[in-house]
């Protein structure tokens, strides 16, 4: 038994698809059995909400009246500096990006009240942000100032773009020194005072496509409450990583890099973060449907967070450094639990990716289907996957030549 993609968009425009999400999808296959259940089901739908790091945006400004090069100028959004070596008025600005006056870790621990991703926050809820410039001025561009408010729908393109998101597992975060420390994984109490974690387990993305069969480039996603794609394999894409026998990696391995237009999202599922002493972040929402062509991607939907481990990572020595070692490994199911047991000690755990939200875009984007407002997508180009020999690789780090 086998299915197209274009028979299942044939039944969404019919209003025949079944969707379930990938939590209903393992209750519906115990009862139904795994090849009955590919028979029946068209869709599953899968979801994340995280700090996703490496994200941002970019902005076409129109030009103003004398025009205005912004390449090779300066300008900054809500005082947070953007990126303008593109072009006279296309703009970018990163999600980690901090206002020159911020004191950043000067003061420890820093507080990151505001970045980069507030200022995509700010923009997606409608609210007017402050941008000022300073140009150098040409023949062709003789304008040298310029201090306006935009908003989002001022803007002639406003587009998402996050070269890194929805991590295909991850660390479980712990401290073994005997002073707090503070990270992208959240504050971590000395002696192993707790442990922090962030991904949706069962119903994350990847770990529903495991070995990438049906996620590619091309593939139509929800991105921060609207519509979005699949444009790549993203940065730090590590598929060859170790896996369990259904294919699941034990550790962080596949990512991917999307893209949607920013008008079209939400600031429910774009959120500016920040993380006491380490900086500013976005917290981005991801839902994508896993088309159930035969009872072998059927399968992979099947995975529940007993069946997902993540290694347990020292942040303060072995992380760091880049020493290998782990403390063990845990399933999502014992994370879930609130407490787990590392060198003999019960740590209580924390997840940074909320599952109620997760749960949520799984929610939506199966109404959006059912509804016949979204319709799937075929890849134009696969992932690499865990055959392909594809890895990521550390900075090669080489000293400055004189």
């Amino acid at each position: 038994m086998s299915k197209t993609i274009e028979e299942i968009n044939e039944r969404i425009k019919k209003g025949k698809a079944v969707v379930l999400t990938a939590e209903e999808i393992i209750e519906f296959a115990k009862e139904k059995g795994a090849k009955r259940a590919a028979q029946e089901v068209d869709v599953v739908t899968t979801g994340t909400f995280a700090p996703m790091c490496s994200s941002g945006a970019y902005f076409n400004l129109g030009h103003t009246k004398p025009r205005i090069k912004l390449g090779g100028g300066r300008v900054t959004l809500n005082g947070v500096p953007a990126y303008t070596g593109f072009a006279a008025v296309d703009l970018l600005i990163g999600a980690t990006a901090l206002p020159e006056e911020d004191p950043r870790n000067q003061v420890y621990p820093g507080e990151f009240r505001y970045g980069g991703g507030h200022v995509i926050h700010d923009l997606v809820a409608g609210r007017p942000v402050r941008l000022e410039a300073r140009a150098y001025g040409t023949d062709c561009y003789p304008k040298k100032r310029l201090e306006i408010e935009i908003r989002l729908e001022d803007l002639n393109e406003a587009v998402l773009f996050n070269p890194r998101n929805a991590y295909q597992n991850y660390n479980v975060a712990v401290n073994l020194s005997d002073r707090v420390i503070y990270t992208y994984m959240g504050m971590l109490r000395p002696k192993l005072g707790n442990a922090n974690y962030c991904s949706a387990g069962q119903l994350s993305p990847l770990m529903n496509d495991p070995i990438y069969k049906t996620i590619g480039v091309g593939t139509r996603i929800f991105l921060g409450g609207g519509v979005g794609y699949v444009v790549w394999h993203g940065t730090q894409h590590n598929p060859g990583v170790s896996r369990t026998d259904k294919g699941i990696p034990k550790e962080g391995a596949g990512t991917l890099a999307v893209m949607g237009d920013l008008k079209g999202m939400k600031p429910e599922w774009l959120r500016g973060v920040s993380f006491i002493g380490y900086g500013a972040s976005l917290a981005v929402g991801i839902g994508i449907p896993i088309p159930i062509l035969d009872e072998e991607i059927l399968e992979y939907t099947l995975v529940t967070d007993q069946d997902i481990w993540a290694p347990i990572v020292d942040y303060s020595e072995a992380y760091p450094n880049r020493k290998p070692e782990n403390l063990g490994h845990v399933t999502y199911a014992q994370l879930r639990t609130g407490a787990i047991e590392i060198q003999g000690k019960e740590v209580p755990t924390a997840s940074l990716s909320s599952y109620f939200k997760a749960r949520e875009i799984a929610h939506i984007l199966k109404e959006w289907i059912q509804e016949g407002e979204f319709h799937l997508s075929r890849p134009v180009a696969p992932l690499p996957g865990p055959e392909s020999g594809y890895a990521f690789r550390p900075c090669k780090e080489r000293p400055v030549r004189a």
